[in-house]
């Protein structure tokens, strides 16, 4: 992922089954993000939450709900750091920080939301998303 030429972070997806298009929803599935520069986790947080409404509407109380969420789970990151999102399907989305578990979300719209950052077809980087859904391991 880069922005403005610069390289943000690398991103793998990991599943135990082909992922497409249409079933990246309802599909156990890891995104690994390896940071290439230092970001504080309340900016990830913020700009997660905007990639979110992207698919849709997001109510005040809800996107309050989810922002304080993520800024509880996403710590501030370096060159080298990796988090690790893990999503159930219709269930919860757990997070991982350099391998050390950092808790879940326990909202099935949040995870669909959060994952749809990078997989739904609303995606800001839908190139991305095609090269993340064509290389799921």
């Amino acid at each position: 992922m880069r922005f403005l030429g610069l390289r943000i972070y690398d991103i793998r997806l990991w599943a135990p089954r082909p992922v497409t298009a249409d079933t990246w929803g309802q599909a156990p599935l890891a995104l690994e993000l390896a940071y290439a520069r230092t970001l504080y986790g309340s900016a990830i947080a913020e700009r997660s939450l905007d990639e979110m409404r992207r698919q849709g509407e997001i109510s005040a109380s809800v996107a309050e709900r989810w922002l304080g969420e993520m800024t509880r789970l996403f710590p501030d990151v370096k060159e080298g750091d990796r988090l690790t999102g893990l999503q159930q399907p219709n269930a919860e989305a757990r997070f991982f920080y350099n391998g050390a578990f950092r808790g879940k979300v326990a909202d099935a719209a949040f995870t669909r939301r959060f994952f749809g950052i990078w997989l739904a077809p609303e995606t800001s980087e839908p190139s991305l998303r095609e090269q993340l859904l064509a290389g799921a391991r």
